[in-house]
């Protein structure tokens, strides 16, 4: 017979020694002797709390309410449910977390905090829908929460309402000066919109030198990367030490739990090596037309090529292409960062390339956690991906070319160099259309440009509109992003003189569609500071030249890559001016227009831009160098 009494005494003992572990066995062991005994519940539940073992907590209070409605168990209850729904948020168990809030809920239906975490983590499930319903519900009760508007704004972006995000942006900074990462939502968006005016603090331009300001100064901003490197006259140094801010404020954390889990690698000579790539957009996405040709023409003999995918599989005949590229493709939507991470070490990867990085549906922290022994950041994002403030780099390498990655100083990662960074499967297509078929005047000069609308800056829409004056029956051919865009541009050309009509938009359509129509237009007038990059690929492809400014950072080096790559050096310019002059060139000289188009036919038929072979060797030739310094140098 077990004596209840001596251990309680015991459990009583060791909690005064500071061994809750220890006291909490006891209590648990006299609970099961007498399950609905309250004070043993209460003892049992409190330690749980003590612990962290919040769904025992859970557990052991949910069974104490069943015996005692008093309204201190139920905030007793409630305050269980809320740590554990927050660790589980914390741990990417999201539904757990939605589980865990919606049964708060149930006893205090009124609770903002509740209602925001539900809308978080439904967010995070992509229930977009009902986290609007969540963080709507929560604002009622709690109208003056800034964190509340800022996220609701993020899915209100998500759900395509930009109107309504930005002026939940502008709600949260109103309530809260300090809400940086909102100023730089609302910069972004107002660029997606093309909103360009505003007076006073409320005007893009300033908002921007504002935000760069924050970035230099205060590290505890955690500014999202990818809005960052988008906005106009961001410097190389000034992203890097965003992302370094951002990895601060969010990895931390996760990056000590990396050193606790100490995992393993075989860092050894192997007759082949393991490729792990990691992405959300292995599907019907501009990356696979970059990389399936690739992955296709790896060498099997010397690697083994895995897919770490974390995206919705979208069924479409892109996504069984990339699957059956792959030797392994693993689904790991349903693991959270700590076991995808654990499942990657566990498949004995070497390298792993992430092909995400601060782009939508990132998952950073399976990087963080360090699951292989050489990570690599390549493709989805135009910039470094920072440091932890011990200089410790989040990724080893980054893969890139001289043209978009010169200086080292701007990155965190070790450069690897190809001769082009940018790989490309080939593009196929056969003329069906006729320019009547898209809005497109029979006699008139197409000058296009079909990268998103946040990267079209005042200044190069300027230039734009000085060109259409100049050349009498010119149109300008734009991707038809979202219709507050549409209407913004076509406000900012009849101010500039230019009737709206001659801006002509272009629906999104199937990939094969786009590059087949591209073949109407005459000229691809690139923007800047934030390049054409997968889009100045395909207009290549088809023999549409592109014009590009070069900038100084990543992001704005990419048309020159590409157009270096096959020779063409002379459509890059080094300003506005140049751009601007040469654009008119070619615009009113069709000869030589016809000649550029005869070279660039040429380049695309022989150049290696589109050769995925080549490319494949330069990158599997990279892979094997640094696996061999690695397996010589164990210690980073």
């Amino acid at each position: 017979m077990v004596d209840v009494n001596k251990l309680i005494k015991d459990a009583q003992t060791a909690q005064s020694t500071g061994n809750d572990t220890l006291a909490l066995d006891y209590f648990q062991q006299a609970l099961s002797q007498y399950p609905n005994e309250a004070s043993l519940l209460i003892a049992c539940g409190n330690l749980c709390m003590k612990l962290n073992h919040f769904a025992q907590a859970v557990t052991h209070f949910r069974n104490l309410l069943a015996v005692n409605e008093s309204p201190e168990v139920v905030n007793a209850l409630c305050y269980a449910l809320q740590a554990h729904g927050n660790q589980s948020a914390n741990e990417g168990r999201d539904n757990i977390a939605e589980a865990s809030f919606t049964e708060a809920l149930q006893y205090h239906p009124k609770h903002a905090i509740f209602w925001y975490n539900l809308g978080n983590a439904q967010r995070n499930l992509g229930k977009l829908e009902a986290a609007v319903a969540s963080f709507k519900e929560s604002i009622e009760s709690d109208p003056n929460d800034a964190d509340v508007y800022n996220n609701l704004g993020n899915v209100q972006r998500e759900l395509g309402r930009l109107d309504l995000a930005i002026a939940n942006y502008e709600k949260a900074i109103a309530l809260d000066d300090k809400m940086h990462h909102s100023l730089a939502h609302l910069i972004h968006q107002k660029q997606h919109i093309c909103d360009w005016r505003g007076e006073g603090k409320d005007n893009l331009e300033q908002q921007i030198l504002t935000l760069r300001e924050i970035v230099r100064t205060t590290p505890n901003a955690a500014i999202a990367p990818f809005a960052f490197l988008a906005m106009p006259s961001t410097t190389a140094a000034e992203q890097k030490l965003c992302a370094n801010h951002y990895i601060a404020q969010n990895y931390q954390q996760l990056s000590a739990l990396r050193d606790k889990r100490a995992f393993t690698y075989q860092l050894q000579s192997k007759p082949k090596l393991k490729i792990g790539y990691l992405s959300a957009d292995f599907r019907l996405h501009p990356l696979a037309f970059l990389i399936t040709e690739l992955i296709e023409s790896h060498d099997r003999t010397q690697f083994e090529r895995y897919a770490y995918s974390y995206g919705a599989d979208d069924k479409t005949d892109t996504r069984k292409r990339l699957v059956n590229a792959f030797d392994f493709f693993v689904d790991i939507r349903a693991l959270n960062d700590i076991e995808a991470a654990t499942k990657i070490n566990q498949d004995q990867i070497d390298i792993l390339v992430d092909l995400t990085g601060y782009t939508q549906s990132s998952r950073t922290g399976i990087a963080v956690l360090k699951p292989a022994p050489i990570q690599i950041n390549w493709l989805g994002f135009a910039g470094t991906m920072g440091e932890f403030a011990e200089q410790a780099p989040l990724f080893d390498y980054l893969l890139a070319d001289k043209i978009i990655a010169p200086n080292q100083a701007d990155f965190s990662e070790k450069l690897l160099y190809l001769p082009c960074y940018q790989p490309n499967n080939k593009r196929t297509y056969v003329q069906t259309s006729t320019k009547a078929d898209h809005g497109l005047p029979n006699d008139s000069f197409v000058f296009c440009c079909f990268n998103q609308t946040f990267k079209i800056t005042p200044d190069v829409f300027a230039v734009w509109m000085r060109l259409l004056k100049q050349v009498p029956n010119s149109v300008l051919w734009l991707l038809a992003c979202n219709p507050w865009a549409k209407a913004n541009l076509e406000k900012e050309a009849e101010l500039a003189g230019v009737n709206k009509q001659r801006l002509i938009f272009a629906a999104r359509t199937a990939s094969e569609a786009h590059i087949e129509r591209q073949q109407h237009a005459d000229l691809f007038l690139d923007t800047m500071p934030y390049n054409a990059h997968t889009t100045a690929s395909d207009a290549l492809a088809v023999g549409l030249p592109v014009l590009t400014c070069k900038g100084d950072t990543f992001a704005a080096s990419v048309a020159a890559s590409l157009l270096n790559h096959i020779e063409l050096a002379e459509l890059v310019c080094n300003s506005l001016a140049d751009y601007e002059e040469k654009a008119l060139y070619f615009a009113q000289n069709s000869h030589a227009l016809t000649q550029i188009k005869t070279e660039l036919k040429h380049q695309v038929e022989n150049a290696d831009l589109f050769n995925a072979k080549k490319f494949a060797e330069s990158l599997e030739s990279q892979y094997h160098a640094i696996w061999k310094y690695r397996c010589k140098n164990p210690v980073n």
